[in-house]
């Protein structure tokens, strides 16, 4: 016995290593937030009468819209494709989750551009109708900000809600409709309540998003937690004010998190096991069918379509120029940048997510089960709390050892930069290899052991083969999400180390569309590679 813990013993310390590598950012905040002076519970005051009422409102009143519209719009869509049959419903299925490839400050870029008072859009009107002033409302406003959100986020309520309603749901309709059920009430009183842990599920996801986001806040001039978290730290040079914001967000965060494990925890009693032949859609009529297709039309078109367009837009007309603005030469270097930063990051995660899975299925105990589950709350962290409880740890460090050069190590390099993704997108690949062993039948492992083969040596010889597809794509997954994240690599990012996201952020909000739109597109079209792999994935489970 005690052999065996001995040799058990380093890979319990890695996994406390791992534990403390993920766990830093929350740990940290909290000790921040525990170290009260009259300094900080003075600015605490300060804040309480000025500017958090500011944020917490805006904040929730985002979120309350942002909830009810990709609520109604992906349940519609899901409802539309899954339940109904009409002209062009498979195509509709793959293109509903385009706009999971545009960045949401992508979209913010592009709409500002072409509907703010100096676009295109209103000065046609005012040449056309022979009017003056603003036409139209002003984009960059709350009201905007939820749009963008709405139609960028929709496709996870419903990616889930799709998957909730395919097996049973069309057989319970049916059911339904031989007892004397109109078409609305069948999917009032069936489709929906079936589907409503997929929507809360959904939801929750989105509003992470939401909270996490700060390219669209902060370019609409919008008070939220984290545009206040950055002007705290960067504006007012206070970590006391900004570990204070980034707990608020933090605990916002983990109800969100709470709410979407409970959801997902209801939706076994969506899935059925039932009924062996498929269910025929329900064919629609022309009127019906029109709407149907407008349901489905309408997110793509003002979730993708008409973004790229309004990108291309500038972007062409810079290619025109004879002295053309686009930075090709700088446009490499920040290509370059994002490619290795995302690429080395998706090594290590999956990596990591590799020796996570494995040792949660070998080695199921305790502390196994925490770790793992810790790790995988890092993407459910938004990346103004990852920066915050990196960088307060740091000071501290530095100010008790500044031999020990801490700060060189952080700012000059790209290693805080990659420390605040894989403490972010770690979950990622943890969740995906996770997927590949849940197809992985337990009797594999069983049989090793009976022909000798354990440990890692088992890793090598029988997961590591079955694993392949699952570790590219957790890889693949990774590398997407690093390429278009923004908040953590615009402060960690060593000097002159710009990447594609963080230049589009940058000459957005100098006015430079033109320039701006070559990296967003290049953005736009590595976002393309998982909505691709999603839609495979789909289309192989409804055939």
């Amino acid at each position: 016995m005690l052999t065996t813990a001995l040799r058990a013993l380093p890979a319990q310390i890695a996994l406390c290593l791992v534990g403390a590598l993920v766990s830093l950012p929350v740990l940290a905040l909290a000790a921040a937030v525990l170290q009260w002076d009259s300094v900080s519970l003075g600015l605490l005051r300060e804040m309480a009468g000025s500017v958090l009422p500011d944020y917490a409102g805006t904040t929730l009143f985002l979120c309350l819209v942002v909830a009810v519209g990709v609520g109604v719009v992906g349940t519609a869509c899901a409802c539309a494709v899954t339940l109904f049959e009409f002209r062009g419903r498979r195509q509709w299925e793959w293109a509903l989750l385009l706009p999971l490839a545009m960045p949401a400050y992508v979209v913010a870029y592009a709409y500002t551009d072409f509907l703010q008072f100096s676009g295109p859009a209103q000065t046609w009107m005012r040449g056309a109708l022979g009017l003056e002033g603003r036409l139209l409302p002003e984009v960059r406003s709350l009201g905007g900000a939820a749009i963008v959100f709405v139609f960028t986020l929709y496709p996870y309520v419903y990616l889930l809600v799709r998957v909730a309603l395919l097996e049973r749901a069309a057989h319970l309709m049916d059911a339904a409709r031989m007892m004397g059920a109109s078409l609305g009430r069948r999917i009032v009183t069936v489709a929906i309540p079936l589907a409503r842990p997929a929507i809360m599920a959904g939801v929750a996801l989105a509003l992470m998003e939401t909270l996490a986001d700060y390219g669209v806040s902060s370019y609409f001039g919008i008070q939220t937690f984290t545009a206040g978290i950055y002007k705290a730290w960067l504006v007012l040079d206070s970590r006391i004010a900004a570990a204070q914001l980034a707990t608020v967000l933090l605990v916002m965060t983990a109800l969100l998190l709470r709410l979407e494990l409970y959801a997902r925890r209801n939706m076994r009693y969506a899935n059925a096991k039932g009924a062996k032949t498929p269910a025929q859609p329900v064919r629609l009529t022309r009127s019906r069918a029109l709407v149907a297709t407008l349901v489905c039309g309408v997110p793509v078109l003002l979730g993708f379509v008409l973004p790229v367009l309004f990108m291309l837009r500038p972007l062409w007309q810079a290619w025109g120029l004879a002295d053309s603005p686009l930075p090709w030469n700088s446009f490499w270097g920040w290509s370059l940048n994002s490619f290795k930063l995302a690429a080395f990051t998706a090594v290590l995660a999956t990596g990591l997510a590799l020796t996570l899975a494995f040792a949660a299925r070998t080695a199921p105990n305790p502390l196994t089960r925490f770790v793992v589950s810790l790790s995988g709350m890092g993407y459910a962290v938004p990346g103004a709390v990852i920066v915050v409880g990196l960088l307060i740890p740091l000071g501290w460090l530095q100010a008790a050892r500044p031999d020990w050069q801490v700060g060189f190590w952080i700012s000059s390099t790209v290693v805080g930069v990659i420390w605040a993704y894989l403490v972010r997108f770690s979950a990622v690949a943890l969740h995906t290899v996770q997927s590949g062993y849940n197809q992985m039948p337990v009797t594999f492992d069983e049989t090793a052991r009976m022909l000798g083969v354990r440990g890692w040596q088992m890793w090598w010889r029988i997961h590591r083969p079955l694993l392949l597809r699952s570790s590219l794509v957790a890889g693949l997954l990774v590398f997407v999400d690093v390429m278009k994240e923004l908040p953590a690599t615009l402060i960690l990012r060593p000097f002159d180390h710009d990447t594609l996201a963080v230049v589009t952020f940058q000459l957005a909000k100098d006015e430079r569309l033109g320039e701006a739109a070559l990296p967003a597109l290049v953005l736009v079209l590595v976002g393309l590679i998982p909505v691709i792999f999603l839609s495979r994935t789909l289309n192989r489970k409804t055939a």
